[in-house]
């Protein structure tokens, strides 16, 4: 699950490589973040497929 602070991190390492760039750890860490926060939407979108029915 992505909490709150999660996406607040991703946003902060966001803003830090447009303005100054990222040490190795940090590249590493904003990778790490942004998988699980991609895992998360894609278990979130086939959970919502799944629950549609086509009435015809």
């Amino acid at each position: 699950m992505i909490t709150k602070e999660m996406i607040d991190r991703i946003n902060e390492l966001a803003r830090k490589k447009k303005a100054e760039g990222l040490t190795e750890d940090e590249l590493d860490e904003q990778m790490t973040l942004r998988a699980a926060y991609l895992a998360a939407v894609r278990k979130n979108f086939k959970e919502q497929i799944s629950q549609i029915e086509i009435v015809d």
